[in-house]
């Protein structure tokens, strides 16, 4: 019995000394110790030795199983340590695996490059709820209930008096309640539309922007805007000035600039005028002064609000809103 149990170990040691990976090591354990391994048979069979042989024979057995896998660990950490089999270790013949960044979405550059802007121009920045109350909304900014110009904005509602904001301009109100003139603020975040097509998202990104004081004219907006064109874009970016219509503001313009693809030439994007709309302005409505306790007589001032996906667009080329939100990375990685 005990010749057995040394020839066991002898073989064993014999062949854990040959292995040359890790694999043979634990192809030796398993042999061995396995459910129907050597060493693991010969514990099985102890019952069938006479009983005055079995006490010994289960102690050495025990102490040869304990030895074994002592052996078996050792080599393993020998294998693993030094990489001899190429198994776990590391190749350092091998090129370096790179680490991969993050980087901010386009939309969030945009919309950061926008407010720097601003800032550098005077203006500060606000913010405001996106759930907000119809009379921020809508009331207070000259639309009255009912007023055929609420239908411009395909809102969603919430309830009767609470939507999701359709724009940024609640914030003009909610700044002019809380601080008297001057003001001078910009107004980042999102917004929500029932649209949804190549140039539409139900959730896009607006800036609106306000400045109040005494003695503002048209010429001062057209001075921010023109400064803000150039920065964004560059020196050589024409724009112009169209009549429009926004409750809130009179007079109002739609504000263009020279079409960035074709530079006026006249393309697809631009659908052959040689121009693109990018936002909308004028001075402020004396209404939403009467709402705020302003004195209309002596302040004026002008506000505007423009797509920060819409610039985005403009900025890169992209001809479809929603590949922003795709998350596509062979897309976001170019930016």
């Amino acid at each position: 019995m005990e010749q057995n149990l040394d020839q066991i170990h002898k073989t064993a040691i014999q062949e854990i000394e040959s292995a040359k990976k890790l694999k043979d090591i634990q192809n030796i354990s398993v042999r061995y110790l396995g459910r129907k391994g050597i060493l693991t048979q010969f514990l099985r069979n102890i019952s069938k030795l006479p009983p005055n042989q079995r006490p010994l024979a289960g102690k050495k057995a025990n102490q040869l199983k304990k030895s074994l896998e002592n052996a078996f660990k050792d080599a393993s950490e020998k294998f693993e340590t030094n990489d001899q089999g190429g198994d776990r270790g590391i190749d350092v013949s091998l090129p370096g695996r790179p680490t991969f960044s993050g980087s901010l979405h386009p939309i969030t550059q945009i919309n950061q490059e926008i407010c720097e802007i601003f800032s550098k121009l005077g203006f500060d920045i606000a913010e405001g709820p996106e759930v907000e109350l119809d009379y921020y909304n809508f009331e207070a900014l000259n639309f009255p209930k009912d007023h055929p110009a609420r239908d411009m904005q395909d809102t969603f509602f919430v309830s009767e008096n609470i939507v999701l904001r359709t724009h940024t301009s609640p914030n003009q109100i909610r700044t002019m309640e809380k601080q008297s003139p001057p003001v001078r603020i910009i107004v980042p975040g999102k917004v929500y539309r029932c649209d949804s097509d190549l140039t539409h998202t139900p959730m896009f990104h607006q800036v609106e922007g306000l400045l109040v004081d005494e003695n503002i004219s048209f010429g001062d907006l057209k001075g921010v805007l023109t400064a803000f064109v150039h920065r964004m874009f560059d020196e050589q970016t024409s724009l112009r000035f169209r009549p429009s219509f926004f409750p809130f503001t009179e007079p109002s313009a739609e504000v263009d600039i020279l079409c960035v693809m074709c530079r006026g030439k006249g393309c697809r994007v631009c659908s052959q005028t040689g121009w693109l709309e990018i936002l909308g302005s004028g001075m402020v409505h004396p209404a939403l002064y009467e709402n705020v306790g302003y004195d209309a007589d002596r302040f004026t001032g002008f506000a505007f609000g423009m797509g920060v996906d819409r610039i985005a667009m403009l900025k890169y080329g992209i001809d479809d809103i929603r590949k922003f939100f795709e998350n596509d990375m062979r897309f976001l990685s170019q930016f």
